[in-house]
């Protein structure tokens, strides 16, 4: 009976162990882009595309991305499968494109318009960089993050948010590259910031900061379940 006793104490002050272990785990920031089927997300989208001096076209419109499916790829990793449509009204959606993503090795895949993306890194912490284009051919593209206790959205305040600089380059000469993606926790991707613009490099406008080429995108979130 004494060993019975010895025993259970044993089994008790294990399981009391493993509970701790448990309760203890790290916070991995995952939850910062959740991925479950049927998560959706609502966004309105200002473009700006300019095809030369003076000569440029605005549009307003919508995107709702939603997970539709996941499966596992050839490395056992879940994957989800965004499909992406597009309005005018906010009403009426027609198909637009569909991309994925993964959480892998402690980072958020995107794999969209052909290409991988390493939008973010877990856990997130201020200062923390990384090469979003690790996974493709071209050149690195360095991205490093900031944590930001509050955010204000037009109307909206979000806690818990992390902004991810992708670039953030204006020389007013040649080029300017800004970008940046917002993360709010238990919601996903905020704010998707786009601007790279071309500036006219001849003798007569260099230094005018005439933009020449290139384009503007800027999603954020009106909507999400």
């Amino acid at each position: 009976m004494r060993k019975f006793y010895i025993v259970l104490i044993f089994f008790a002050s294990l399981l009391v162990s493993c509970s701790e272990v448990e309760e203890t785990q790290p916070d991995l920031g995952y939850n910062y882009q959740p991925l479950a089927v049927g998560k959706f997300w609502v966004y309105a989208v200002t473009e700006t595309i300019y095809f030369g001096e003076a000569d440029a076209e605005t549009s307003h419109y919508y995107y709702r991305d939603q997970i539709q499916s996941d499966y596992s790829d050839v490395e056992g990793e879940q994957v989800f499968l965004v499909v992406r449509e597009k309005s005018l009204d906010n009403e009426n959606w027609q198909p637009e494109k569909s991309y994925t993503m993964k959480i892998s090795k402690g980072s958020l895949i995107r794999f969209q318009d052909n290409r991988f993306l390493v939008a973010l890194v877990f856990p997130p912490h201020p200062l923390k960089r990384w090469n979003g284009n690790v996974l493709n051919v071209d050149q690195d593209d360095d991205f490093q993050i900031q944590v930001v206790a509050q955010y204000q959205l037009d109307d909206d305040q979000y806690q818990d948010v992390v902004k991810v600089v992708q670039q953030e380059e204006d020389d007013r000469i040649i080029l300017r590259d800004n970008r940046y993606e917002v993360y709010a926790k238990e919601i996903g991707l905020l704010e998707s910031y786009y601007e790279v613009l071309n500036y006219c490099s001849r003798n007569d406008c260099l230094g005018q900061e005439i933009v020449e080429a290139g384009r503007f995108i800027h999603l954020k979130l009106i909507q999400h379940g």
